[in-house]
């Protein structure tokens, strides 16, 4: 009998397992291959999430996010923004890569776009997707709401908040939540005023939450800024705000 109830155990543990857990996905954006992964619940006609990684691609990070997701009820795609041969090994070349999608914010956004589109194509409801972000993931999420890319909404998570000033405010009109940290040294009042003002412009359906205490990467149990208590608020607030647009 006690064998039995530790197989039985063993037995569901493993089938816990296999559910959660990450398919990759091949696909191109032109001649540049990139390589995501998504979650095991595909085809299923749910509503969807597309991950958009930090500066150094995809990490534990942002896989344990679409894990999470999908245990939510969500279908999950983690983007690859760089592409095969292009994941920096260190902090000084993911500056340099992430700088590069950061001034060509263009191809920023064709690359989330590229991303949208497998989303989809792993049957999430095209009329039912959101982007989070963390990080340069956070700079991602708000380009999609830039480029009025087809989403209901974004999180931007400790994510840098500027764009160029030469750049014109356009009326943003998908549903907006930004998370900052309030020791965030990238984030200046002058950079939350610009925001604020460029959310305001079109009447953006917007919110923004500081978490005290908090440096920039405060999410990531693997970062030295992590705050666990500000973290799993963060995660609450996230699945609160998906919940409202995507259910």
């Amino acid at each position: 009998m006690k064998y039995s109830i530790l197989f039985i155990c063993m037995f569901f543990a493993t089938q816990l397992s296999i559910a959660q857990s990450l398919k990759p996905i091949s696909y191109n954006d032109g001649s540049q291959k990139l390589n995501g992964f998504v979650t095991s619940n595909t085809g299923k006609n749910l509503p969807g999430v597309l991950v958009l990684p930090a500066w150094k691609g995809i990490d534990s990070e942002a896989k344990n996010t679409a894990l999470e997701l999908e245990k939510a009820g969500y279908i999950a795609f983690i983007a690859d923004i760089y592409g095969e041969g292009n994941i920096p090994t260190d902090n000084s070349s993911a500056g340099k890569i992430a700088g590069k999608f950061k001034t060509d914010y263009k191809l920023y956004q064709q690359r989330i776009s590229s991303a949208l589109d497998q989303l989809k194509k792993q049957g999430a409801n095209p009329d039912k997707i959101a982007v989070i972000g963390f990080c340069f993931g956070g700079t991602g999420a708000l380009e999609t709401a830039r480029g009025n890319l087809p989403v209901v909404g974004i999180v931007s998570i400790h994510g840098g908040l500027s764009k160029d000033s030469a750049r014109q405010n356009n009326p943003i009109t998908t549903k907006v939540l930004v998370e900052n940290g309030a020791e965030d040294g990238g984030v200046t009042p002058e950079v939350l005023t610009a925001l604020t003002k460029e959310l305001n412009l079109g009447k953006t359906d917007w919110q923004m939450i500081t978490y005290a205490n908090s440096k920039h990467t405060f999410t990531n149990p693997e970062s030295p800024d992590y705050n666990e208590t500000m973290a799993k608020r963060a995660w609450k607030h996230t699945l609160m705000f998906l919940n409202e647009i995507l259910k």
